[in-house]
């Protein structure tokens, strides 16, 4: 896979893109480690799942400015990163132009496609990230049952998958219908961002059963940015969140 890598920048905002006007990554030049998009913080939630820093291993599936990979650099630095990219150009701009750190011993960088990646690794991961699309904004393999069933197999046993599902949820289940499939229904979409990314999370282990007033509680105590409360508020009109619980 070969395509255009541009790096834009108006009015404090630098940008990535893939040879149109769509973004794929943004950063605040002055605020580098915070999340520009909706749909990231939106993904971050999948930190206050479960009660603790439980996050030690952590694979992200595309890299795209870092944004994501950034954020949990900083604040969650007890965890180590695995970040698989397809495409070298955009390692190299995320760290020339988007202050991805340079720190192999929290933030393992592997150039390579992610669902081979998946299918081939032995290691098991407490989070999985997949937000890796092409320049035409498709997942591609990323979006099959097999790939979401392997990733079911890779996380620990209080694991938790958050999946990016832009473009795939319109009017049909789209990808999160092999998602329910592949984690035998355990899973949930938020209701869709502004943007039109859904985000679907899904688990493994022990349930996930909390209050949304306590998950509420767990944004504000975070303290780290992820303006999660419109979106929270929303969650009760969900079937997986009746009685003003969320479970997964």
């Amino acid at each position: 896979m070969s395509f255009t890598v541009e790096v834009r920048e108006k009015d404090g905002l630098r940008s990535l893109h893939f040879g149109s006007a769509w973004m794929q990554g943004a950063m605040r030049v002055d605020s580098p480690f915070d999340l520009v998009f909706e749909y990231t913080r939106v993904m971050m939630a999948a930190l206050l799942l479960r009660e603790g820093d439980f996050q030690k291993e952590v694979l992200l599936i595309g890299l795209g400015a870092g944004s994501q990979a950034k954020f949990l650099y900083k604040h969650r630095p007890s965890a180590h990163m695995t970040v698989v990219e397809i495409e070298p150009r955009v390692v190299e701009v995320a760290k020339e132009s988007f202050c991805l750190p340079d720190d192999p011993a929290r933030l393992e960088v592997v150039i390579g496609d992610g669902v081979e990646f998946v299918y081939q690794t032995d290691k098991r991961y407490d989070l999985i990230m997949v937000d890796g699309f092409n320049d035409h904004s498709h997942p591609g393999d990323l979006n099959t049952l097999p790939f979401y069933r392997a990733c079911r197999e890779r996380l620990t046993d209080r694991g938790v998958l958050a999946v990016n599902l832009i473009g795939l949820s319109d009017g049909v289940k789209g990808g999160f219908a092999f998602i329910e499939t592949a984690f035998e229904q355990r899973a949930v979409r938020f209701p869709r961002c502004a943007s039109g990314n859904t985000i679907a999370f899904a688990a493994t282990g022990a349930p996930i059963d909390i209050a949304l007033d306590e998950l509420q509680a767990r944004v504000l105590k975070e303290d780290s940015g992820l303006a999660l409360l419109l979106m929270l508020d929303r969650l009760a009109t969900l079937p997986a969140c009746a009685e003003g619980r969320l479970r997964i």
